[in-house]
């Protein structure tokens, strides 16, 4: 799919603040109003735009502990696993992945005794081989 470099621009400022008002939008990037209001329908409805969300505060975040899990399954064993993981509500990323490992789960959890349980019951999973943890210590660049 080609994007024209207004629509990136537009995605751009939309990834920092979807909420920013469309007359704003149109400040920045030197279109009308009706024109970037056009340009988020088509970009919607061409499926580039799939829905809006919800960035937390870091402060908010500071408050939970967050983990990188590693996760080695076995044969067969995907599909399993991962609806497995979706039920997990502090399981907030599944990445599948090339290398030693085949999935990234990203973890929040309120303390360490917390997450630890939870790598405990990720672990213990049918189909899960081996997990290895990293704890993140802070965030340096999120987009």
């Amino acid at each position: 799919m080609t994007i024209a470099d207004k629509d990136r621009a537009l995605l751009a400022l939309l990834s920092e603040n979807a909420r920013m008002p469309v007359a704003e939008l149109a400040r920045k990037l030197g279109l009308s109003r009706t024109t970037v209001q056009a340009r988020i329908e088509r970009l919607e409805a061409d499926g580039v735009i799939s829905g809006y969300g919800l960035r937390l505060s870091e402060s908010y975040l500071s408050g939970l502990v967050r983990a990188h899990v590693l996760i080695t399954i076995g044969p067969k064993a995907l599909p399993g696993v991962t609806a497995a993981l979706a039920a997990i509500k502090e399981v907030t990323t599944l990445h599948s992945v090339s290398g030693t490992f085949d999935l990234i789960a990203i973890l929040a959890a309120p303390s360490i005794l917390d997450l630890d349980r939870l790598i405990d019951r990720i672990g213990a999973l049918d189909g899960v081989e081996r997990t290895l943890s990293s704890i993140i210590l802070s965030t340096r660049i999120s987009r």
